[in-house]
């Protein structure tokens, strides 16, 4: 017993080193050298003789089952021979219908075959085949199927799933063998166990992830093989066909009172039971094809039929998770008209029967996995658009209910013209319902604000855009008014909510991603939005926007909403309500100062802006330009250190890096404008790396050649001969072992492009190598004149980066050279 205790510990703790380690392998040899000497003591305490204690042929299991994993470790570095081991393993299987030795031999075989089956000959897998194929394993089987999951039934499932997992080519191309058959049926009888997913039946889960290795070895054996099928492909896709059957019962929702008895857990185990099938789904289609799918259709118009609505969930979940997959090309559309053309839609609104929320929600999720079904069918719009606005006065189906409107709005939003009125009445009526959150409100008023932008005149546009506007003019003034009380919550919940409708109003607004551009059309654009009663409306969103940002200035969410609000008509091509003239960035710019909430994020959409509007008439964006440029110069001197806010450090940057070249002239005509150079010099020297990338970029931008007048280019040049000398010397510091190996292509792109543009570059970058506090003592004087005449000869290339990398090894040492 002593013997075999300290022949299995040794070797468990020799597997415990590194055998890739030149101190650590001479173990591994010595401990090879004792196979035969360990062989025989296995060979003697494993034989199951009359009189023998049965804890040692226990002990003689765990012992082999140590050096066979000690084994794996030593045949992949080639220090040991399988072949004596191997003799042993019929003594194991033995041992497994021994019934003191069953677990601990159990445990031998789970554990080899799932981590090392390349060590069992084709002789040992055919004799497990039989004891897996055997009476008393189907016997075992089937007590698991009726609930009976005890610890030696979970044991042989596990057995039977790792032998599954260890000779899935073998049982998909084999059916025909009677046990590899049996062994196939009993692992498909493992998905049909008692019990929920996750909760009672724990087997099934692991069940599962086998057919999709099973699944996933047929998809590759089909692609491999061409066009010429293997013969034995149908009789396993079928097997597939028969998961997908086992899984639709399996992820059957519980009634209302089992599932509110569950715990987190339980909860958890059986959602990512369900979230498996769907990938187990989409991995199927590729070989089932669009036979799985009408299946799956015929079952939900028959569960619809049967008023199974439990049946119905799991059918319409299925169907969801094949959306992706289904191409343009597979004729699904006459399944899906004859389900979405049922009584489906006016079941899940009917009052009469009870209908489980699951069940309608999987059923608003299906329209929005769709929405390409309803554009090519509008006659089914209706009845689902009626379910739709039925679901938002359920508080459970309120949130999906208003995304799946927004998403079917904007996909069919030419069709819905004409209904444009009922969709103005049915938001009217929402608002009374105790489900008008913040979500529904803002999602459904972006669906009639996509129903809008689809009417071709402005003019038209007009009225219903007022009546959208009101609705958030209310939430406005309801700011107001709390705010007034001292009622701050409800004023911050009202403030946000007007914002987030309206930018989600100019979302929906823009133009579509697939909408044409005549480039060729002359016509003036209509001045709609610039005059009259298109100007006054914008003027009145603007008013709501400024509102409640200067309310409340330092709430994220109200600066966001309104960031975004300004940000939906920067990607417009033509005018419209929500595209303002540059000024109203600018005044929101302008009132930001450094205890501004997002600040970071006002500064990007002013960024945002500027590129927007580069062509404009010269003398009103350089204008706003300007005042954003002098702002900005403001806040860099109130923070000081870019460490000291890193964000709003490098959104600053990244803001005076959006100016060049175009907004050069106003750079060159700024008091103070050196502040922003010895900004972006100091964040070189901060550890974050969020400012120090941007002033890189900034710097790579910057010191590049442009077409620019004659005064710019003076002011450039000028520039850089200022801080031409420095910025050399803080990059060679972070190169020569100051920075982190991440920052390395970063800092080279500002190097190669002094390098390329500015002849002084040599002499900047020599003084900065040759100053006495260098970061490095590892490199001397011959390796830096060495490195600094590579880098000049690369001449800005991009082999520059890899010249980077060696000289910053070089510098901080040989320890931190690895693959990149």
């Amino acid at each position: 017993m002593a013997v075999l205790w300290f022949a299995g510990g040794l070797v468990e703790e020799v597997c415990k080193t590194n055998a890739a380690s030149i101190q650590t392998h001479k173990y591994y040899e010595r401990v090879s050298s004792n196979l035969e000497d360990a062989v025989a003591i296995l060979n003697r305490s494993m034989a199951i003789t009359p009189g023998q204690d049965v804890k040692i042929s226990e002990e003689g299991v765990k012992c082999f089952q140590s050096w066979v994993m000690y084994a794996h470790r030593a045949w992949i570095d080639k220090v040991l021979e399988l072949e004596p081991l191997r003799p042993l393993t019929p003594m194991a299987i033995q041992a497994l219908h021994h019934e003191d030795l069953y677990d601990v031999t159990v445990e031998l075989f789970t554990d080899v075959l799932s981590n090392f089956p390349a060590f069992f000959t084709a002789g040992d897998l055919k004799s497990l085949s039989t004891l897996l194929a055997s009476t008393r394993a189907q016997h075992i089987v089937s007590g698991l199927k009726g609930g009976d999951y005890d610890t030696e039934a979970m044991s042989f499932a596990r057995l039977l799933l790792a032998y599954g997992d260890a000779t899935v080519q073998d049982l998909a191309k084999n059916s025909e063998d009677p046990l590899l058959s049996q062994i196939v049926h009993q692992l498909l009888e493992l998905l049909r166990c008692e019990g929920y997913a996750g909760v009672e039946d724990e087997i099934c889960a692991q069940a599962l992830q086998f057919w999709m290795t099973f699944t996933e070895f047929l998809i590759d054996a089909l692609f491999a093989s061409g066009e010429e099928k293997p013969a034995w492909m149908d009789s396993a896709r079928q097997r597939v066909v028969e998961v997908v059957e086992a899984s639709w019962v399996k992820i059957r929702i519980p009634p209302h009172e089992l599932a509110a008895s569950w715990d987190s857990d339980a909860r958890a185990g059986f959602k990512a039971f369900r979230a498996d099938v769907q990938d187990l789904l989409q991995s199927s289609y590729t070989l089932l094809g669009v036979d799985i799918f009408e299946k799956l259709a015929q079952l939900a118009v028959q569960s619809l039929e049967n008023r199974a609505w439990l049946h119905l969930e799991a059918t319409l979940f299925c169907l969801n998770a094949l959306s992706d997959s289904i191409s343009n090309e597979d004729p699904v559309d006459a399944m899906l008209s004859r389900l979405f053309g049922s009584s489906l839609f006016a079941d899940m609104s009917s009052t009469v029967e009870p209908v489980p929320a699951k069940t309608r929600q999987t059923a608003v999720n299906m329209i929005t996995r769709y929405t390409a079904f309803f554009e090519r069918h509008v006659e089914c719009l209706p009845p689902m658009l009626n379910f739709l606005f039925e679901s938002l006065k359920v508080p459970a189906l309120a949130s999906v209910a208003a995304k799946a409107i927004l998403s079917s709005c904007s996909s069919c939003r030419q069709t819905l013209i004409p209904e444009l009125g009922t969709f103005l009445q049915q938001y009217e009526v929402l608002l009374t319902w105790a489900t008008a959150e913040v979500y529904t409100k803002e999602k459904v008023i972006g669906g009639i604000a996509a129903i809008i932008q689809a009417i071709p005149r402005d003019e038209d546009k007009y009225g219903p855009l007022s009546m959208l506007v009101q609705f958030a003019e209310r939430d406005v003034n309801d700011c107001v008014k709390f705010m007034q009380a001292s009622r701050a919550e409800e004023s911050q919940a009202s403030g946000i909510c007007a914002l987030k409708c309206l930018a989600s109003m100019g979302k929906a607004l823009q133009s579509p991603d697939d909408a044409i551009i005549d480039l060729d059309a002359d016509a003036p654009q209509s001045a709609f939005w610039a005059e009259g009663p298109g100007a006054s409306l914008q003027a009145k969103v603007v008013h709501l926007l400024e509102t409640t940002t200067g309310l409340m200035r330092w709430n994220n969410d109200v600066v966001e909403g309104s960031c975004q609000i300004l940000r939906s008509g920067y990607k417009e091509n033509f005018p419209g309500l929500f595209v303002f003239p540059p000024k109203v960035t600018v005044d929101l710019v302008l009132a930001s100062k450094l205890d501004t909430a997002r600040l970071d994020y006002v500064l990007d959409t002013a960024s945002a802006m500027l590129s927007r509007h580069v062509h404009e008439p010269e003398f009103t964006i350089k204008s706003a330009a300007s005042a954003i440029l002098n702002n900005l110069l403001n806040i860099i001197n109130l923070m000081g250190e870019p460490s000291s806010d890193p964000e709003v450090a490098s959104s600053g940057i990244d803001l005076a890096d959006k100016m060049v070249p175009h907004y050069l002239d106003c750079m060159m005509i700024t008091e103070n404008i050196q502040k922003l150079f010895d900004f972006t010099l100091k964040a070189l020297t901060v550890a974050e790396i969020m400012p120090k990338r941007a002033a890189a970029h900034f710097w790579a931008t910057f010191i590049q050649k442009y077409e620019v007048s004659g005064d710019v280019a003076m002011f450039v040049a000028a520039v850089t001969q200022q801080y031409g000398p420095q910025l050399c010397y803080l990059l060679v510091r972070n190169i020569g072992g100051e920075a982190a190996r991440s920052e390395l292509d970063v800092l080279a792109e500002p190097l190669k492009k002094l390098i390329f543009a500015q002849p002084q570059a040599k002499t900047w970058l020599s003084n900065a190598l040759s100053s006495e506090d260098f970061p490095s003592q590892k490199v001397g004087t011959t390796e830096k004149r060495v490195w600094l005449q590579k880098i000049i000869n690369l001449r800005g290339a991009r082999a520059t980066n890899a010249a980077v990398k060696d000289f910053w090894i070089a510098c901080r040492g040989a320890e931190f050279a690895y693959a990149s």
